[in-house]
Protein backbone atom coordinates (compact mmCIF):
# COMPACT_ATOMS: atom_id res chain seq x y z
CA UNK A 1 0.00 0.00 0.00
CA UNK A 2 1.05 3.42 -1.16
CA UNK A 3 1.72 6.51 1.28
CA UNK A 4 -1.05 8.34 -0.50
CA UNK A 5 -3.25 4.86 -0.03
CA UNK A 6 -2.84 4.65 3.49
CA UNK A 7 -3.86 8.48 3.58
CA UNK A 8 -6.25 8.42 1.77
CA UNK A 9 -5.12 11.42 -0.81
CA UNK A 10 -4.82 9.19 -3.76
CA UNK A 11 -6.40 10.58 -6.85
CA UNK A 12 -8.85 8.76 -8.08
CA UNK A 13 -8.72 5.64 -5.21
CA UNK A 14 -10.79 2.93 -5.64
CA UNK A 15 -14.25 2.09 -4.18
CA UNK A 16 -15.20 1.72 -1.23
CA UNK A 17 -18.37 -1.06 -1.17
CA UNK A 18 -18.40 -1.11 2.07
CA UNK A 19 -19.23 2.64 2.07
CA UNK A 20 -21.75 1.78 -0.49
CA UNK A 21 -19.47 3.51 -3.41
CA UNK A 22 -19.07 2.29 -6.66
CA UNK A 23 -17.17 3.38 -9.65
CA UNK A 24 -17.93 4.92 -13.11
CA UNK A 25 -15.37 5.62 -16.24
CA UNK A 26 -15.24 9.13 -17.53
CA UNK A 27 -13.15 10.33 -20.34
CA UNK A 28 -10.90 7.49 -19.64
CA UNK A 29 -10.77 8.16 -16.11
CA UNK A 30 -12.07 5.89 -13.18
CA UNK A 31 -14.54 8.45 -10.69
CA UNK A 32 -15.78 6.88 -7.28
CA UNK A 33 -19.67 7.88 -6.69
CA UNK A 34 -20.01 7.94 -2.78
CA UNK A 35 -23.72 8.38 -1.39
CA UNK A 36 -23.80 10.61 0.97
CA UNK A 37 -26.29 12.16 3.16
CA UNK A 38 -25.28 15.56 1.46
CA UNK A 39 -25.48 14.56 -2.13
CA UNK A 40 -28.09 12.02 -1.64
CA UNK A 41 -30.36 15.11 -0.27
CA UNK A 42 -29.23 17.60 -3.44
CA UNK A 43 -30.34 14.35 -5.60
CA UNK A 44 -33.53 14.15 -4.41
CA UNK A 45 -34.23 17.73 -4.53
CA UNK A 46 -33.75 17.44 -8.52
CA UNK A 47 -35.39 13.81 -8.85
CA UNK A 48 -38.02 13.71 -6.44
CA UNK A 49 -38.26 11.02 -3.32
CA UNK A 50 -35.38 8.39 -3.23
CA UNK A 51 -37.86 5.56 -2.94
CA UNK A 52 -40.10 7.02 -6.06
CA UNK A 53 -36.25 7.02 -7.80
CA UNK A 54 -35.69 2.92 -6.73
CA UNK A 55 -39.49 2.20 -7.75
CA UNK A 56 -38.96 3.33 -11.41
CA UNK A 57 -35.60 1.60 -11.62
CA UNK A 58 -37.41 -1.66 -10.32
CA UNK A 59 -40.08 -1.17 -13.02
CA UNK A 60 -37.58 -0.34 -15.49
CA UNK A 61 -38.73 2.90 -15.87
CA UNK A 62 -35.62 4.97 -14.97
CA UNK A 63 -34.37 7.79 -17.42
CA UNK A 64 -30.84 8.25 -18.60
CA UNK A 65 -31.51 11.44 -17.46
CA UNK A 66 -31.74 10.42 -13.70
CA UNK A 67 -29.30 7.99 -13.87
CA UNK A 68 -26.79 11.01 -15.10
CA UNK A 69 -28.16 13.07 -12.31
CA UNK A 70 -28.08 10.55 -9.60
CA UNK A 71 -24.40 9.74 -10.57
CA UNK A 72 -23.42 13.55 -11.12
CA UNK A 73 -24.76 13.97 -7.43
CA UNK A 74 -22.70 11.21 -6.29
CA UNK A 75 -19.40 12.16 -7.81
CA UNK A 76 -16.93 12.11 -4.96
CA UNK A 77 -14.61 14.52 -7.01
CA UNK A 78 -16.30 16.98 -9.97
CA UNK A 79 -13.17 18.43 -10.75
CA UNK A 80 -12.70 19.01 -14.84
CA UNK A 81 -15.89 17.59 -15.01
CA UNK A 82 -19.41 18.54 -16.59
CA UNK A 83 -22.76 16.97 -16.33
CA UNK A 84 -22.53 16.39 -20.04
CA UNK A 85 -19.10 14.57 -19.46
CA UNK A 86 -20.89 12.23 -17.07
CA UNK A 87 -24.05 11.42 -19.94
CA UNK A 88 -21.67 10.60 -22.42
CA UNK A 89 -19.42 8.20 -20.02
CA UNK A 90 -22.93 6.51 -19.82
CA UNK A 91 -23.49 6.28 -23.14
CA UNK A 92 -20.11 5.69 -24.24
CA UNK A 93 -20.19 2.62 -21.70
CA UNK A 94 -23.66 1.70 -22.25
CA UNK A 95 -26.54 1.45 -19.74
CA UNK A 96 -26.12 -2.17 -19.32
CA UNK A 97 -22.78 -1.39 -18.03
CA UNK A 98 -23.98 1.86 -16.26
CA UNK A 99 -26.53 -1.28 -14.16
CA UNK A 100 -23.42 -2.20 -12.14
CA UNK A 101 -22.48 1.75 -10.52
CA UNK A 102 -26.63 2.27 -10.35
CA UNK A 103 -27.72 -0.66 -8.09
CA UNK A 104 -24.80 -0.16 -6.04
CA UNK A 105 -25.72 3.24 -5.17
CA UNK A 106 -29.35 1.74 -5.42
CA UNK A 107 -28.47 -0.59 -2.83
CA UNK A 108 -26.73 2.21 -0.45
CA UNK A 109 -30.17 4.34 -0.69
CA UNK A 110 -31.78 1.10 0.32
CA UNK A 111 -30.00 -0.56 2.76
CA UNK A 112 -27.39 2.29 4.18
CA UNK A 113 -24.26 1.72 4.23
Amino acid sequence: MTPEQVRGDEPNPPPNPLRGEAAIRIAGETHVLRPSFTTLVAAEEELGPLFALVERAANGELRLAEIAALFWHCLQSREGLTREAVGDAILAGGLAAATKPLRALLGAILQGR
